[in-house]
């Protein structure tokens, strides 16, 4: 999609900001079964688009080439996992890959599909999901990140990133965009030629790991000043 301001990409923009405001309220007011039924929802949308692939409904790809190793393809399932059971990793991965790397796939999609085909419909739904799960996660539940939390996530994306590095090389695929930039505009355009986007990308997302932890980092350091203040007393 090269026209950002279009109206089917802002107004899916629109939709996906009022659906998250309305699932942080109902998770904070009415937890409960629901959140299990948006994590199937979830992954019933993604592999319903590997089912569309299987049936030839994607002229040109290559079903070994369209595997499910996209980081947003592995968020959602990671996101539904955590909406599942809640666990406090989970919900960490979730919390950092969806507003630190899904939210990009949301504000330059890499879609060439247009309102109201299925791949488009499918596409906003997966990447809106991960993000509103991610909010109504850490805002809604208030399961927040743990000390250490950015470090961790960091370390587990630079593994699977390798995985997919050597899965590239083997295939020739372009997961994750290791191998080139997609050819829809996005904000990897910005950061150099290959291999060097690459790196800015990886400082960058530390960056923003580091920005999105800033809130709870300093409440955690509050408490624990609290904490030893209260010990002295």
């Amino acid at each position: 999609m090269s026209d950002l301001l279009a109206t089917e990409h802002v107004g899916a923009l629109v939709v996906i900001a009022a659906a998250t405001v309305v699932l942080i309220v109902a998770a904070r007011r009415r937890p409960g079964a629901w959140l299990q039924v948006l994590a199937l929802v979830l992954v019933v949308d993604e592999v319903s688009w590997w089912v569309y692939l299987l049936a030839g409904g994607e002229p040109g790809s290559e079903l070994g080439q369209s595997l499910p190793l996209q980081l947003c393809d592995v968020a959602i399932f990671v996101t539904a996992a955590a909406l599942w059971s809640r666990l406090p990793l989970l919900v960490e991965v979730t919390y950092f890959w969806g507003l630190a790397g899904t939210i990009q796939a949301l504000l330059t999609p890499d879609l060439p599909q247009h309102f109201p085909s299925y791949p488009y419909l499918q596409y906003y739904i997966a990447h809106g999901g991960v993000v509103a799960s991610a909010l109504l996660l850490v805002i809604g539940l208030r399961i927040h990140p743990r000390p250490w939390s950015v470090l961790k996530v960091a370390a587990l994306t630079f593994a699977y990133a390798a995985v997919v590095g050597v899965v590239d090389a083997i295939t020739g695929a372009d997961y994750m965009y290791l191998r080139a930039k997609p050819p829809s505009a996005t904000l990897l355009e910005a950061l150099g030629p290959w291999p060097w986007y690459i790196g800015a990308a990886t400082l960058i997302g530390i960056a923003l790991f580091a920005i999105l932890d800033a809130p709870f980092r300093w409440r955690r350091a509050s408490s624990s000043a609290e904490r030893r203040a209260e010990a002295l007393r």
